[in-house]
């Protein structure tokens, strides 16, 4: 390579970036877990034809061919549309529940934390490639409405145990929109639905005429259904609020008892993290019943960093159907800004808790003793890359962050020296220990100490 040039959206952290990214992926991954949710991971591409499923998005798929095709072929499988690399993570589950559907159990509890792509003008929070962390609950022709209730529960829960400031989940029901669309004899409401997802880009004057000229809208109408995104709260009274706007209609009372009733298991667990927002529409068309998003508190301008919904037929083989309710979280959006404004930070940007220094090239077989010792119990070792002298190993260790250096003696024996303080005392290979905190690297959060 004669010079190196740098791809925008497509984010490379730095060392201790990647520290802090791990350390989210392993809290979510154990949050997961606890709550019951298998880890499963899908390839990265799908046919063309399942990713142009979901309308729009489809524009921002990467096709995938090889270098030197001048013609589109069928694949191996035989796929004769081409290939795509999944733009997120709820495409692949929808097959991968169908392909296996003889193997798992329902309802069927999966978390993927995998890399996907998508073609779209990179920007804050927005990337070409990004990791997205995801959890779904797929039911066999039934799911229970408790799901839509449990999971933004769990997720609340996962994001709580991060070094990131508080989050508000803001809900809906698209049986509530749906209702009070077609009570207000408005036909469109798909088009509806997208229109007033765009509520907080382009305004109420926008949503109203494009209510109109997109949805077929009157202007009574128009303005009913912005007076309905306008109503948001965080106890049943929002229910109440929807039925004094006069629509009456029976899936918008199914909506709103669903609403209810997500809102009421909210305060009980995690009061303050829930709230329901008339506003949040989630303008893809399979969703079915609740949708989420999830906004960090003096963060707004960020946007969802973690939204879903309930589906009850993405996933179909003709006899059977599979619905599910799901969240997924853009962790590289998270992340973006977690290291952009340093809301945490790595207290090492290297896993090396010892540097074992070299006395002389001769003799560095003694160190690689000492550092095999460590290793034997856990402890993140390095050896000097050079017998320099004594100081110049410890500005080593020191740039790289590495917490102590270890003169080697007559082994196992030798001196170990904690470099932030100064302090240096005897030591033992095989017995001695550094503080638990000093182990491995640790990630703080704004107000902790460095």
């Amino acid at each position: 390579m004669a010079r190196a040039s740098s791809l925008s959206g497509f984010p490379e952290w730095l060392p201790d970036g990647r520290v802090v990214e791990q350390h989210v992926l392993d809290s979510l991954r154990r949050t997961f877990e606890l709550h019951g949710f298998a880890g499963i991971e899908t390839r990265a591409v799908e046919p063309l034809s399942q990713l142009e499923r979901k309308g729009e998005t489809s524009k921002e798929v990467y096709v995938l061919r090889r270098l030197q095709d001048e013609r589109a072929e069928p694949d191996a499988s035989g796929t004769e549309d081409g290939l795509g690399l999944h733009f997120d993570l709820t495409v692949p589950f929808a097959r991968y529940v169908l392909e296996n559907a003889g193997q798992l159990a329902f309802p069927f509890k999966r978390y993927q934390i995998q890399k996907v792509w998508r073609g779209e003008r990179p920007q804050d929070g927005r990337f070409r490639e990004f990791t997205q962390a995801d959890i779904d609950v797929v039911g066999a022709d039934t799911l229970p409405f408790h799901f839509e209730a449990e999971l933004p529960l769990v997720m609340a829960e996962a994001l709580a145990a991060l070094p990131i400031p508080p989050v508000l989940i803001s809900v809906n029901n698209r049986k509530v929109a749906q209702g009070f669309y077609e009570a207000i004899g408005l036909a469109d409401v798909e088009a509806a639905l997208r229109v007033i997802d765009k509520l907080d880009k382009i305004g109420s004057d926008a949503v109203v005429e494009s209510l109109q000229t997109e949805a077929g809208a009157t202007a009574d109408q128009a303005r009913a259904a912005l007076e309905l995104a306008a109503i948001k709260g965080d106890d049943p009274s929002v229910a109440d609020r929807v039925r004094a706007l006069g629509a009456r209609s029976e899936l918008l009372d199914e909506g709103l008892d669903e609403l209810v009733r997500l809102l009421e298991a909210a305060q009980q667990a995690s009061p303050g993290t829930v709230v329901a927002d008339m506003s949040i529409a989630r303008g893809l068309d399979y969703y079915t019943g609740t949708v989420y998003e999830t906004t960090l508190v003096g963060h707004e301008n960020l946007g969802s960093i973690c939204s879903g919904g309930r589906y009850d037929s993405l996933a179909s083989d003709g006899k059977r159907t599979y619905p599910g309710v799901g969240l997924s979280i853009g962790v590289s959006r998270l992340l973006t800004r977690v290291l952009g404004r340093g809301l945490a930070t790595a207290s090492r940007p290297v896993p090396t808790a010892v540097l074992v220094a070299v006395a002389d090239e001769a003799d560095r077989a003694s160190s690689d003793r000492v550092a095999r010792s460590l290793r034997a119990r856990g402890i993140p070792t390095d050896v000097a890359p050079t017998a320099a002298k004594f100081g110049k190993q410890i500005r080593y260790a020191d740039r790289r962050g590495i917490p102590f250096v270890w003169f080697p003696g007559e082994h196992p024996a030798g001196e170990v020296k904690d470099i932030r303080s100064g302090d240096q005392a005897p030591a033992d290979a095989e017995t001695w220990q550094p503080p638990a905190a000093d182990l491995w690297p640790r990630v703080l959060g704004q107000d902790e100490p460095r």
